[in-house]
């Protein structure tokens, strides 16, 4: 069964320009990081370099696009990065990207990469559909710190992907919680790419299809498909 995911009308207004592609996979084979995983992470911080051309992440238009996005919605983009920049930064500073399982890797590797945003989410522990929206402020988000687990709400306004249980992700694409992340267990996963103009559909395309055929690289037989992007 395909998962639904919806876009709200708030926040169509907020971003009118905003795009989604989903690539949904089932099937899959995850795993610790590896060497071909570690080498994917090395090879996009190499052409995240190229694509800056010593320029800071935040100055590309997309990141600045996204930095005036969070603003919008009453987050402060210099403290609570969009998943990309934080990524992007980290690359290409000397401790480098983290190494955290093949499917994360992977689908980090391809935000890197392209420098837009991607999320991936465990299907099975998702609760009904996933909605992108504004929040109310009352939403429960479950997350850990300290290695015990706490309830923390969004702001009122904020913009969140949530299921039927809670918020799976805060101001956007900023932080995951742990209920739906892709660990060593998981077996089907939604990956979303998140972009805003100036960046085209077709570049989301672009970095989708490279997904998918990573996706299949690292899980050969896995059924995989590439959604068309939803404005």
């Amino acid at each position: 069964m395909t998962l639904t995911l919806t876009v709200s009308d708030e926040v169509r207004a907020l971003a009118p320009g905003f795009t989604h592609v989903a690539v949904e996979a089932h099937g899959l084979v995850n795993g610790p990081s590896s060497e071909a995983s570690s080498g994917l992470l090395d090879d996009a911080a190499r052409r995240l370099a190229v694509r800056l051309d010593g320029g800071a992440p935040q100055e590309d238009p997309h990141m600045a696009a996204w930095r005036e996005l969070y603003t919008a919605f009453g987050s402060k983009p210099s403290r609570t990065r969009n998943s990309a920049e934080a990524l992007a930064k980290r690359a290409l500073s000397e401790a480098g990207l983290p190494r955290i399982n093949l499917l994360v890797d992977v689908y980090n590797a391809i935000s890197v990469a392209h420098l837009i945003p991607v999320g991936g989410e465990d299907i099975d522990h998702i609760e009904g559909g996933m909605r992108l929206v504004r929040a109310t402020g009352d939403e429960d988000f479950v997350t850990v710190a300290g290695g015990e687990e706490v309830v923390e709400h969004p702001d009122a306004g904020e913009v969140v992907w949530r299921d039927d249980a809670g918020v799976t992700c805060r101001r956007w694409n900023w932080r995951q919680g742990p209920r739906t992340r892709l660990t060593e267990e998981s077996v089907s996963g939604i990956f979303l790419l998140e972009t805003l103009p100036p960046v085209p559909v077709s570049a989301a395309e672009q970095a989708a299809a490279e997904l998918a055929q990573l996706l299949e690289k690292f899980s050969p037989g896995a059924r995989i498909t590439v959604r068309p992007p939803t404005c």
